[in-house]
């Protein structure tokens, strides 16, 4: 099995590391990840500037390829250029922080795996739900070698990809696993003013996330209560009913 792994939080993130060398016992593992910080850049495609690959060398030994670029742009550019043949399975991730409800629209994780999809490629993005960089990712690692094991007995449609959130919680204290629908929620979002050295003004985003849910199937919900959710998604965001009242109209 030939295997592309990247994320969004960056190659030198914890999390891919950790989810790399889960995955090498079922394959070729190749990662084309973005060389910083990448998160909340959503499906964002670099096109005003030119794309820069460096190889990239971990405890000594070559790991991947670093990309200037985001994680959709790593994705397209892995499977155009930088590989050999069309990859068996993408796998997106370990990303730092929930990827839940809303949030699939900013995720640069899940937006990896979506272009994944796009291409004709099976995709799983996987997220734990803690930013501490140190935090221990085994579980969401074993999660993400479980389901890209037996990804081909779950014979999801073409146009569907996994998005797995885990808690950020030993394994025992684990509940076990909800099958989840998108959850219902939304950002209080706030711009923080700041002043630079120069005593110019600038604009920092914070906010809190609230959740709109209660349904123990919503992928917000299930973690919360401390079960791994794995939601099937896919990118269909015609309103039907909509279009029936419009022909109406028109």
């Amino acid at each position: 099995m030939n295997i592309l792994v990247t994320n969004d939080d960056g190659i030198t993130s914890q999390g891919i590391y950790s989810l790399v060398e889960a995955l090498r016992p079922l394959g070729s593992v190749t990662v084309v990840a973005p060389d910083r910080q990448q998160s909340a850049v959503g499906h964002a495609l670099t096109v005003s500037e030119p794309l820069r690959v460096v190889r990239f060398w971990r405890d000594e030994q070559f790991f991947g390829y670093a990309v200037s670029g985001t994680p959709a742009d790593c994705v397209k550019l892995a499977v155009a250029r930088l590989l050999p043949t069309k990859p068996d399975i993408v796998v997106s991730g370990i990303n730092h922080g929930y990827n839940t409800g809303i949030n699939v629209l900013y995720s640069g994780t899940v937006s990896a795996a979506t272009e994944a999809m796009l291409l004709g490629i099976p995709a799983v993005a996987i997220s734990l739900g803690t930013f501490d960089e140190n935090a221990d990712c085994s579980v969401a690692a074993r999660t993400a070698a479980y389901i890209v094991e037996r990804y081909h007995e779950f014979e999801l449609p073409p146009t569907t990809l996994l998005n797995v959130n885990v808690p950020p919680l030993p394994e025992h204290q684990i509940k076990g696993v909800r099958i989840t629908r998108q959850g219902q929620g939304v950002w209080n979002d706030e711009y923080e003013e700041r002043l630079d050295p120069m005593g110019r003004p600038y604009y920092w985003l914070r906010g809190t996330y609230n959740h709109l849910d209660s349904d123990p199937n919503a992928d917000d919900v299930a973690v919360e209560q401390g079960y791994i959710a794995i939601t099937p998604i896919h990118y269909d965001l015609t309103d039907r009913a909509a279009i029936e009242r419009l022909k109406e109209r028109f």
